[in-house]
C-alpha cells in the first residue's frame, strides 16, 4: 500500500491511496495530475472522495469521473453536480476493500467531511481536506467557533498514530504562527527544524499525525496555559475554549 500526495496549483495536494493496483483519490481539483499518476503507476481509479465543494477540490472531478468511471463520494452541496453517493456524518462505505468512516467536520464549510480509514497497511489514515492542517486549521468561512472547534476535537480524539493527510502545504506558515502563540514549546522547535529541512528539499511535510498535531498545533491546544495567555493578548475578553479558538483564528487571519 502507498500513500502519494500529488502536488497541484500553488500548494494543493491530491491524495492517492494505492492498494494492489487499485486507487482512490481525494479532492482532485484538476484531473491531469491524477490521470498522469494513474498512467505512471498503472493504476485503476476506483473511487473519488470529496471533502468539500471549493473549486480547488472539485475542479477536476467531472472530467476525472468520466474518464475513469470511478465512484464518487461527496457531501450534499449544489456545487457538486457530478453523480455521486451523498455522504453524511456517521456513514460508512467500502473502498479498496477497506471500511471508510465519514466524519462531519463543519467549520471551513458547513458540509465539510473527513474520511477515516481505521485499518490500512499504513495504520489509520485520515483525509481531512481544509479542516485540519499541520500546525493549523482552515479559515472559518461558513461555521462558528463552537462548530469548528467541535470538528477539530473530533479529529483530535482519533488514535494518535493516525496519519493526517491535509489538502494544502501550509505547514511552514502555520508553524510561524504557532511559534508566536507558544514560543516556549520545545516540540514546536523540533518540528519547525524538521519541516524546514523537508521543504528545503522540496519534500512534503505531510502526512503529519494526530500525535504530532496534539504537541504543536495551537488550534488543538486551546486548553494550554501559554496558548490561552497568548490568545488573551489578542482578545482580552476571551475566556472559554471556544472564545480562545475564535481569538486564535482571528489572529491567524491577520498574522504576518
Amino acid at each position: 500500500m502507498k500513500l502519494i500526495p500529488l502536488p497541484a496549483f500553488t500548494d494543493n495536494y491530491f491524495w492517492l491511496l494505492v492498494k494492489d493496483g487499485r486507487a482512490l483519490v481525494v479532492d482532485p481539483g484538476q484531473a491531469e495530475p491524477v490521470l498522469e499518476a494513474l498512467e505512471l503507476f498503472k493504476l485503476k481509479l476506483e473511487a473519488i472522495l470529496i471533502t468539500h465543494h471549493h473549486s480547488d477540490h472539485i475542479g477536476g472531478l467531472e472530467s476525472l469521473q468520466k474518464k475513469t468511471q470511478a465512484v464518487v463520494y461527496a457531501p450534499n452541496h449544489p456545487s457538486i453536480s457530478t453523480p455521486h453517493e451523498i455522504q453524511y456524518d456517521g456513514n460508512y462505505f467500502e473502498c479498496l476493500g477497506m471500511n471508510a468512516q465519514v466524519i462531519g467536520v463543519p467549520g471551513h464549510t458547513l458540509t465539510h467531511l473527513a474520511y477515516y480509514f481505521s485499518l490500512t497497511d499504513l495504520g489509520p489514515v485520515l483525509f481531512c481536506g481544509d479542516t485540519l492542517f499541520s500546525g493549523g486549521c482552515g479559515r472559518m468561512f461558513e461555521g462558528t467557533p463552537e462548530v469548528f472547534l467541535n470538528s477539530l476535537n473530533k479529529l483530535a480524539s482519533l488514535p494518535e498514530e493516525t496519519l493526517v493527510c491535509s489538502a494544502h502545504e501550509y505547514t511552514i506558515s502555520n508553524l510561524k504562527f504557532a511559534k508566536a502563540v507558544e514560543p516556549s514549546n520545545q516540540n514546536l522547535d523540533e518540528y519547525i527544524d524538521k519541516c524546514t529541512k523537508l521543504r528545503a528539499n522540496n519534500t512534503p511535510t505531510l502526512p503529519s499525525s494526530i500525535r504530532q498535531e496534539l504537541l504543536i498545533n495551537p488550534f488543538l491546544r486551546v486548553n494550554k496555559t501559554q496558548v490561552i495567555e497568548s490568545a488573551k493578548k489578542f482578545d482580552p475578553v476571551a475566556k472559554t475554549e471556544q472564545q480562545i479558538f475564535a481569538a486564535l483564528r482571528q489572529w491567524k487571519n491577520v498574522f504576518q
